[in-house]
């Protein structure tokens, strides 16, 4: 393995994220002190945006909608479609069960959706038009009864597709805040936001660092850092569409992470040379050549095998195989949080329209956790039932004797109880 273009040291990364963490911990903690007065103060100095409610009328909403050209109207349609559809057939794999493992005994899960949710679409330079479906649609899909969405405005501007899409996807509340903000308003709750259970979506690193703190109060899709692509190519790809669909997601930011792993170094220099190309002329050019310069990376390998391997440890988002047997990576690699097979498809594809989810793992998390999807919302319970004293004297004279293993008396005498009642008859 030979690293032809590094990135950024973690040291770098790592002071960044305390920097961010020390306004969001102070900004949270205003707003739980403060509620709604907090709240206006960031988005009047964030946003400029200090209306009479954030919250939107269903009038309001549809004057909105109205001023939606139809052709986009329809476009949001068809993505909401197809995320629909993969949402369902996602459900559809789960199961309740239910077994009778010794005679007289129940054991048995139930799959219950969260109650409340909070989805954030994010707002900026990039309308992310696309997150309404993400989160507010697969959680109603999977059952949730209160959703509610936030988003800013833009340039105190309202964002019109956005919010006709948070309306078609169904949520139930719809307000125009952003930020830290919003992020607290959802978790914590405020004289009048009534908080949830869960909070989803992705946003910048001051959104990720808020939904970072405040898990635990409430519970998260998962952490969401910069977006992250990595090509993993062999000779017979070619470089315009390597640099292509690498500067087309490190747009996202300038510390998105771009990489490309290569079993070819002529193609390697190629894709380097056709990324200073490229940069010439990409509207987005000033944020894309930041991310690459920054967190740019090229690594040359020797094999296949070894792309699988440099793959797994990178663990990144969002992962493109442009090579002549792309399912090889499929059967092979473990640890990323979406795959897109074949020159066929693109990252763009699952971000915007395809039907997967585009709230994915970053920063190695996908070492651990996927990503978004209707399961995320559903609580998988455990119950138990035992249908005669046989059965539970059966099971009370183990369990005694394993509490008693542990020291726990309390817990033996719950058994010994059942045993001294229910083995009378033995």
């Amino acid at each position: 393995m030979k690293v032809i273009k590094p990135g950024k040291s973690k040291e770098d990364v790592s002071k960044k994220d305390f920097e961010v963490s020390q306004i969001v911990a102070d900004a949270i903690k205003d707003i739980e002190t403060r509620g709604d007065t907090a709240v206006r103060e960031f988005s009047e100095k964030f946003d400029k945006w200090s209306p009479k409610s954030f919250r939107l009328s269903e009038d309001e909403i549809q004057e909105i909608i109205a001023q939606v050209p139809k052709d986009v109207v329809e476009d949001i349609k068809f993505a909401q479609k197809n995320i629909r559809e993969f949402a369902e057939a996602q459900l559809a794999s789960l199961n309740n069960i239910e077994v009778e493992n010794i005679p007289g005994v129940i054991l048995g899960h139930k799959n219950i959706p969260v109650n409340s949710v909070g989805c954030y679409i994010p707002g900026g330079r990039y309308p992310m038009v696309a997150s309404a479906h993400m989160s507010v649609l697969t959680a109603k899909v999977a059952g949730v009864k209160r959703v509610i969405a936030c988003t800013p405005p833009i340039n105190g501007e309202i964002p019109h597709a956005t919010i006709a899409a948070m309306s078609f996807a169904g949520a139930d509340e719809i307000y125009l805040l952003g930020g830290i903000q919003a992020m607290a308003s959802m978790a914590i709750g405020t004289e009048t936001i009534q908080p949830v259970d869960m909070i989803v979506g992705p946003g910048n690193a001051f959104v990720a660092e808020a939904k970072r703190q405040l898990y635990g109060r409430v519970g998260i899709d998962l952490f969401a850092g910069p977006t992250e692509t990595l090509v993993i190519a062999d000779e017979t790809a070619d470089a315009e569409m390597i640099a292509t669909d690498l500067l087309g997601q490190g747009e996202h930011g300038p510390t998105s992470p771009c990489a490309l792993i290569t079993t070819s170094e002529k193609l390697a220099y190629e894709t380097l040379k056709e990324i200073d190309r490229q940069l010439t002329i990409l509207p987005t050019a000033d944020v894309a050549s930041v991310s690459w310069r920054d967190y740019g990376q090229v690594i040359l390998v020797d094999n296949l095998e070894e792309a699988v391997i440099e793959g797994d440890r990178l663990a990144f988002e969002h992962v493109e195989i442009l090579t002549e047997n792309p399912d090889y990576f499929l059967e092979n690699m473990t640890n990323y949080g979406c795959l897109f097979l074949g020159p066929e498809t693109n990252v763009a594809y699952g971000d915007k329209v395809i039907g997967t989810n585009h709230t994915l793992p970053t920063k190695g998390a996908a070492r651990y956790t996927g990503g978004l999807w209707v399961g995320k919302f559903i609580k998988t319970v455990t119950y138990q039932k035992i249908k005669t004293p046989e059965a539970s004297t059966y099971i009370g004279e183990y369990a005694a004797r394993l509490c008693q293993l542990e020291n726990f008396a309390g817990h033996a005498e719950q058994a010994l109880l059942r045993v001294r009642r229910y083995g009378k008859n033995k």
